[in-house]
């Protein structure tokens, strides 16, 4: 009986101290999460600012001289010097668009036209200035060592201001009953012209939101009128002082810096998510 007892003694202090073993248990707290740092976009918005050369091309054209249209022999438009600038939006990481307006210094012109032979010849000279307005859209083939490559393109209009437009006309022949030389000045032609642009180029980080920015861009002007009537008022004075082109061909390079607002981009945390640990189970 007396070993019965302790037998039983011995099993209530085991099951006794199992219990204050359970209740003194915690579980480990879970780990804490390190965080995934992802980088912020600065603001989209961006100025740009560009100086080039433009290669000038004429497609021909018509004068007036006599009542009928006739059209130049050759024509020829200088190149020219222009700066610009615009201002722009980085819709996405590869596409951006902007509007820019863009001043060309005074390209001139000259048109050259033969009578019959060499001996009997007209030139026709002016000089043009042209604003171009244009809406662009680009996209940006990716980020290569700073290096971003892209290509583009553009729509809108072109204001040409042609200046005093001369004509001259010189005759040491048969070919035109005599010789003689004459000169005429007419009035400059200035209009709107609808535009389009193609452009290529690449830009490269300066800093964290200032970019140099180099391209090429050709731009097609459509033909419009040079010059209106007669100016000067002489003994050879006539009306048909009007004459056209058929359009101008412009082959950019340009070079210029891109500003970003918004400052650099700041790195900021994002954590993962962890399950909680399901708690034990006792029975």
């Amino acid at each position: 009986m007396k070993t019965l007892a302790i037998a039983f003694g011995l099993a209530l202090l085991s099951a006794a101290g199992s219990a204050g073993a359970a209740d003194l248990y915690q579980p480990e707290p879970a780990p804490q999460p390190e965080p995934i740092v992802q980088p912020v976009a600065a603001s989209g918005w961006y100025l740009r600012g560009d100086v080039g050369y433009a290669f000038g091309h004429s497609r021909g054209g018509y004068y007036f001289p006599d009542g009928n249209y006739k059209e130049f022999d050759h024509t020829k438009l200088d190149d020219s010097w222009f700066g610009g600038a615009g201002i722009g939006y980085q819709v996405t990481k590869h596409f951006r668009v902007d509007f820019t307006g863009d001043y060309g210094s005074g390209a001139d012109f000259k048109g050259h036209s033969e009578c019959g032979d060499s001996s009997c010849y007209s030139n026709d000279t002016s000089s043009a200035h042209m604003l171009s307005l244009l809406a662009n859209a680009y996209v940006d083939l990716g980020t290569y060592y700073g290096i971003t490559p892209y290509v583009g393109a553009g729509i809108g209009g072109t204001h040409i201001d042609f200046g005093k437009f001369t004509s001259s006309t010189h005759c040491g022949g048969s070919a035109c009953g005599g010789a003689y030389d004459l000169s005429f000045d007419y009035d400059g032609k200035s209009d709107w012209r609808f535009t389009y642009a193609l452009m290529a180029g690449a830009s490269v980080d300066l800093t964290c939101n200032l970019k140099f920015d180099t391209s090429y861009r050709y731009r097609h002007v459509s033909g419009g009128g040079m010059s209106e009537n007669i100016v000067a008022s002489d003994a050879y004075a006539n009306p048909y002082g009007r004459s056209y082109d058929k359009g101008i061909d412009l082959h950019d390079v340009r070079a210029g810096l891109r500003y970003t607002f918004g400052g650099c981009a700041q790195p900021a945390p994002v954590y993962a998510t962890y399950e909680q640990p399901s708690e034990p189970v006792y029975k």
